[in-house]
């Protein structure tokens, strides 16, 4: 299904396609106000029972078959069988990379890692022009993760999100500045 988007392996992390044998541990650790609080309001809130099996199979697969979306797992290395969070790309306009962390793994720079891997993949492999990633101006840790990487804010709007309407900031880094951080 699912097997042109490879495995991503990290000094501490795999980052393994989703796939639907990922339903019941997404469905039990993503409904967690502290993490969906500041996704985009087009995740139901409160989430039903079958909200992973319906992301992961009417959603998130398809657009991982069609090439327009790349989503992982993230797990630790030495617990390859926990997942612990979601990464994602996509081609869509000002929203190119978007994820999740159980909070118990969070602070860590865990999700750091899984982020430089997959921006990796999106200009080296993907070579894609440019990465944007809008995040909530009150979401001090994403923005954070943007920082380290090198991005910048280029926009700013309002924006809706599961907990109300938010100031949001648009992030972005090119491949040329991608290339020259990793250097």
């Amino acid at each position: 299904m699912s097997t042109a988007i490879p495995t991503i392996t990290t000094s501490r992390l795999i980052l393994r396609p989703l796939d639907l044998a990922d339903v019941d541990a997404v469905q039990l650790l993503f409904p967690r106000w502290e993490i969906v609080r500041f996704m985009s309001s087009h995740v139901p809130w409160p989430y039903p029972a079958d909200g992973a099996l319906t992301f992961i199979r009417d959603m998130a697969l398809p657009a991982m078959r069609q090439g327009t979306e790349w989503h992982w797992s993230i797990r630790p290395k030495l617990s390859p069988e926990q997942l612990i969070g979601v990464i994602s790309l996509k081609d869509k306009p000002d929203d190119n990379r978007g994820f999740w962390l159980d909070s118990e793994w969070q602070g860590k720079g865990l999700m750091t890692e899984a982020s430089l891997a997959v921006t990796d993949y999106w200009f080296e492999t993907l070579e894609r022009a440019l990465l944007r990633a809008p995040k909530a101006v009150a979401n001090v840790p994403s923005r954070r993760i943007s920082e380290r990487s090198g991005m910048r804010i280029v926009k700013t709007e309002d924006r809706d999100y599961v907990s109300g309407r938010f100031r949001e900031e648009v992030w972005e880094i090119t491949r040329d500045e991608w290339r020259r951080r990793s250097r």
